[in-house]
């Protein structure tokens, strides 16, 4: 069963087969409102909406999804994704590969989906669909969610008697969990999404954070065989709980991202090696400064030159 996470602000971030706006029935629910819905193997359009569908992964997605499967990260990106670009923008994601005549999901069969009790985010939401108002994904902004229903005309899950409330609904797929391990990542492409179209990531910012998504093994390599630790002050209990834990590890790189791409506090770099970049810098400019004043000596001597020859060629006349 294919679900979808809707957001104000990503409306087309997390979706399933939805592709048209009056689908989405016009009205603010709470988590007290009722819910008259079921999906099961006797619903006459079952795994239906599992076929012709874009499926965006997280990086939790991914995390939960391999080790499901028993495989590291950079083999399940190969053999079950293909990539997407995340909200419009220039931040690189994957998205689930389809497969087969009728150009499903890899994980489903006529009897319904073979990783359901781990199946993505997207494929829990729907048909409840979360708005969430936030100003550019930032960490502090004032925000407003409230939920909608989905109604498509392929769902009969919608004829089924069963009731429930939306906060019961959410409870039982899973979803909060899911919200609070996706948060601080969709809030890093709404970051993105703010700053427009005028402003590009660099090649290396766009690899470090697909890596830092996708793949935790080759992330972890990155911090603990490279300069990462010789540049930044992290604690040694961080560096314990991010050595030892994929969960730890993928908000920490939320965290790392968000500072380097954006500026966001959360990381500091240690102090020898500020002095050591305020000391480069101060030598460029040094140098820049004694460039500068060769050139000018060497100009002033030419024009001095050209000056007396003038006043040669004046005398002599």
């Amino acid at each position: 069963m294919a679900n979808a996470h809707y957001n104000e602000n990503e409306s087309d971030f997390i979706k399933s087969t939805d592709k048209n706006p009056s689908n989405i029935l016009p009205e603010k629910l709470t988590l007290e409102s009722r819910l008259q819905f079921a999906c099961h193997p006797g619903v006459r359009c079952f795994t239906a909406c599992c076929h012709n569908i874009k499926i965006i992964l997280t990086p939790y997605d991914i995390l939960i999804l391999r080790r499901r499967l028993g495989i590291p990260a950079h083999e399940f990106i190969t053999e079950y994704t293909e990539p997407t670009y995340l909200e419009k923008t220039d931040m690189p994601g994957v998205q689930l590969k389809l497969r087969g005549e009728k150009n499903g999901c890899p994980f489903v069969t006529p009897e319904g989906c073979t990783v359901y009790t781990d199946r993505p985010s997207a494929c829990r939401y729907y048909p409840v669909g979360m708005a969430d108002f936030h100003e550019g994904g930032t960490n502090d902004a004032m925000e407003e969610k409230f939920f909608f229903l989905v109604k498509e005309p392929h769902c009969k899950g919608h004829e089924e008697p069963k009731q429930w409330t939306i906060g019961e609904w959410r409870a039982d797929q899973g979803v909060d969990l899911r919200d609070e391990m996706n948060k601080e990542w969709l809030r890093l492409v709404m970051r993105r999404k703010s700053f427009g179209l005028q402003a590009t990531l660099s090649e290396a910012a766009k690899r470090m954070f697909f890596m830092a998504s996708t793949d935790l093994d080759t992330f972890r390599s990155f911090i603990f065989g490279s300069s990462f630790l010789d540049t930044y002050e992290i604690d040694a209990d961080t560096l314990t709980k991010i050595k030892e834990d994929d969960v730890e590890l993928m908000l920490f790189s939320f965290k790392y991202l968000a500072n380097t791409l954006f500026g966001a506090p959360g990381l500091k770099i240690k102090e020898e090696k500020v002095k050591a970049k305020v000391e480069e810098i101060k030598k460029r400019q040094d140098e820049a400064m004694l460039e500068a004043e060769r050139e000018y000596l060497e100009l002033k001597a030419e024009r001095d030159r050209l000056l007396k020859e003038r006043q040669e060629r004046e005398a002599g006349k």
